[in-house]
Parts: C-alpha cells; structure tokens; sequence
C-alpha cells in the first residue's frame, strides 16, 4: 500500500520536556488511523505536527511523498476538525462552508458544487441558512466536518471531533464518520482517549504512552494479542484481570502458579516459550471466563458485587487472593457471596514477563 502520510525521527521538545521523541510512522493511503491514548500521551501534538500547527524540534513530516515539514498548514492537503467547533457565529452555515474557498479564491460555481456535495453527504442541506447559535451541538460538529470537507483534501486530521457530545450523539457521529470515510476513501487520522471509537472506527491504531507509539496494529489484534501490559490494561471496558504467578510444571507441561493455585495453560499459543519458574502475569479478558460452565479445569470463586448492565451483567469475584472482573449474560444473576465455579479460555488469554511487561 502507498503512503499517504510518513513521519520520519519526528521530535517535539517543549523546553526540556521531551514530547515526542524519534517518531517514525507510516500511514496507508486511504487507511482511517486513530491515534489512541491518555491525556498528556502526546497524540495531539503529533496530529499538530502532521497539520503543520507545531514545528517539529527533528524529523520530517511527508504527506503524498511531499516533505511538508516547514509547508504552511495551508499548503499540505488537509482538512482539518477541532474538538471546538470553530465555526464564525456572524455567518450563516453555508458562509460558513464557503468562506475558506472564497480567501482562497475558488470559482463561485464549484464553491456551490462543494458545497451542495458536503451537505448532501453530512445530511444539513436544511441547515445551510441557519447560524451556529441555531444548531444542536451535533449540527455544528457536522458543519465543522462539512468546512473540512469542501477544501476536497487527500488527508483529514480528526482532534477528538466528539468529545463535547453527550453520549448519544457520540454514538450516532461516529456512525456517520465511519460512513463517511467508506464513501469518500480519503486518509483519516483521528486522535482520541475513546477506546469505543478507537475500537469502532479504526483501520488500525497507535496506541500512545509519553510520546512513544506502544503498539500499531487492527483492533482485533490490538485487543487479543496486545503487546504488552499497559495495551491490554488500556483497552477494554473493564480493563484485562491481572494475576501475577509463574511458570510451574505439572506432568511435564507448563502451567500458571498463583497463590497454590495452578492453571492450565493448554490452548495458549507460545507454551514452548514458557519455562518453569519464569515470573509471569496471566491476563484473561472479563467475557473469556466462563462461569459454572463444565470445562476441562474449573475453579472455586465467590461473587463479590453484581453490575447489572442491561445486555449482560458484570459480576466481580474473590478468587485465590485476586478480584476477577466476569462478564455474564444479562438474564444470569447471582446474588453477593454465592459460590461458583470459572472455568478461563486459554487460547484467548495473554501471558506477560513479569519483569518487561512484555507479552509471551
């Protein structure tokens, strides 16, 4: 796949703080990219260095093979949308849409050929005589998308566009980002510390920890196989269990030791990498345990506190001196203290060193 966008040894230092720090990054030419991560990683401050808002202390930004490093935001073939809408009060939507064409000195009849495409794909045709004030907060984050649109861009840069959005109306955007992205192809990359939107529409995402990418893969490989312990904590909603133990031998096969209780470890993929007396950390993700289900190795566990969430029930349990997160379907209940059995899927599970944090 050609790239669309490349970052090369890219440096940000503010004073003596070190942002980000030898970057290297490349994105495939049509391909949605989330950047993904806490606040203060360093992801939007990537994005500005892609946009051309912050000038890199080292390195090299490439957009269509294009060193852009010291180009003008304007000059690099992006659209950009801010987590603030942005848009000029005073001005209707469609002036709104039309005013950076216009500076720039686009002919009036493909002004209104953009301007009528964005409307039609962002659904605010009904929209374009109102002023900001007249819009819900979704309207004007559609209209901010529509401004980026109509400069008919190769790459757009997404600074958490749905941040300021009640849950809902996160929910019905980031449909619509995802439709817009399969209608037009076009290169996204999208900065957000929402794992649900990460999950949901990405290609593939860079998950960010103090200015350095921990891993950079698709969704299902980033939540099954994650890389190492701060990836698989990061990810999911509630995060992996953790149980700290070692590699112990039981009929001449590895298995996992925590607490005098051991754990099969049949069905995992790098058994051949695990040696007795290796100091490990099991990870087992809350939907990957079964409960009271006749497994090969079933273990004694009591519920501790029962979340009730509509389409399934979460249940945290007191298990060999660890608190297990399980999740359950909705219509099983199990009341505080009530003795069961978990039975873990080990194909699923992570192993990571104990000392690296690595994965196995």
């Amino acid at each position: 796949m050609q790239n669309s966008v490349s970052i090369k040894d890219l440096s940000l230092n503010f004073g003596a703080v070190n942002v980000l720090e030898n970057l290297n990054l490349d994105i495939g030419d049509g391909e949605f990219l989330v950047l993904l991560g806490s606040s203060g990683c360093g992801k939007s401050t990537l994005l500005n260095c892609i946009a051309g808002l912050l000038e890199p202390t080292g390195g090299q930004v490439f957009i269509k093979n294009k060193n852009v490093t010291w180009e003008e935001p304007k000059d690099r073939g992006i659209g950009m949308v801010f987590q603030s809408y942005a848009l000029y009060p005073q001005m209707t939507v469609e002036k709104n849409l039309s005013f950076g064409l216009q500076v720039a000195k686009v002919p009036k009849p493909e002004i209104d050929k953009r301007i009528a495409r964005a409307a039609e794909i962002l659904q605010i045709g009904p929209l374009l005589k109102r002023k900001p004030s007249e819009l819900s907060g979704g309207q004007r984050q559609r209209v901010a998308i529509g401004r980026a649109l109509v400069r008919d861009v190769d790459v757009f840069l997404f600074d958490e566009p749905l941040s300021n959005l009640d849950a809902k109306l996160r929910s019905e955007l980031r449909v619509e980002i995802k439709r817009l992205h399969q209608s037009l192809k076009n290169t996204m990359v999208y900065v957000t510390h929402d794992q649900i939107e990460a999950l949901t529409l990405a290609d593939r995402i860079a998950i960010m920890k103090s200015g350095v990418i921990q891993q950079l893969a698709d969704p299902n490989t980033i939540y099954n196989a994650p890389k190492n312990m701060f990836v698989a904590g990061f990810i999911g909603s509630p995060s992996m269990n953790f149980l700290r133990g070692e590699i112990a031998a039981r009929d001449g096969r590895p298995v996992f030791a925590t607490n005098g209780v051991d754990f099969a470890l049949d069905g995992y993929r790098a058994l051949d990498l695990l040696q007795p007396g290796r100091n490990v950390v099991l990870g087992v993700r809350p939907e990957h345990v079964a409960v009271n289900a006749e497994g090969i190795e079933t273990h004694k566990a009591t519920v501790d506190i029962e979340e009730p969430m509509g389409a399934d029930n979460l249940l945290w349990l007191r298990h060999a001196g660890h608190t297990l997160s399980v999740r359950v379907g909705g219509a099983r209940r199990f009341a505080p203290g009530t003795a069961v059995t978990l039975a873990f899927d080990m194909g699923l599970a992570s192993l990571f060193d104990a000392q690296t944090e690595e994965r196995i």
